[in-house]
């Protein structure tokens, strides 16, 4: 037959190479392995909480940098009369994506469009590239650039017909054409 073995809190029965837990002690394993179940899941959700990266919550920061909105696109200064916009120059860049402008147009990278942060929508620019000498006219349509330093942000097309599209920015002339 078999030995039975009674030391400890637990009853062995050993038949034919067999051991049979006995009812208490089968009862205080399933506990003990709830136990540890339960202590995993409470140290695996902590650590998750804990290692919480802020490159989920920082998504935007990933996008084009020049049509990134700040301050000024949410309260934009007051647009100024057509004379004091005469003639400007510096620096200008482009933009291939977005879905809407802030005019509220579909925004389309052929168009030849332009975003300044005060003149107002529908005002025709004369852009001429310092470095090729190239120009086209643009309207403008959106809001920006947002990045210290550039005056303006045109359309893919019209920043490929200045030359503009290899070097990404570009010194620019800017006359108010209408």
């Amino acid at each position: 037959m078999g030995s039975f073995d009674s030391g400890g809190d637990c009853c062995r029965n050993v038949e034919a190479g067999r051991i049979v837990f006995s009812a208490p002690s089968l009862l205080s394993a399933v506990i003990w392995n709830a136990f540890r179940f339960f202590m995993t899941i409470l140290v695996v959700a902590g650590l998750a909480a804990c290692a919480q990266s802020p490159v989920a919550t920082n998504k935007a920061q990933f996008r084009s940098a020049s049509r990134k909105p700040t301050a000024v696109a949410l309260h934009p200064t007051k647009h100024a009369p057509f004379g004091t916009h005469a003639a400007s120059d510096g620096l200008a860049s482009f933009y291939v994506e977005g879905a809407r402008t802030a005019s509220g147009e579909r925004f389309d990278p052929h168009d030849l469009t332009a975003a300044h942060r005060t003149l107002p929508f529908g005002t025709r620019l004369r852009v001429t590239s310092l470095a090729t000498g190239r120009s086209v006219t643009v309207r403008v349509n959106d809001r920006g650039p947002f990045v210290p330093g550039r005056v303006l942000d045109v359309s893919y097309s019209a920043a490929d017909r200045l030359g503009i599209v290899a070097r990404g920015v570009a010194k620019v002339k800017i006359d108010v054409v209408r």
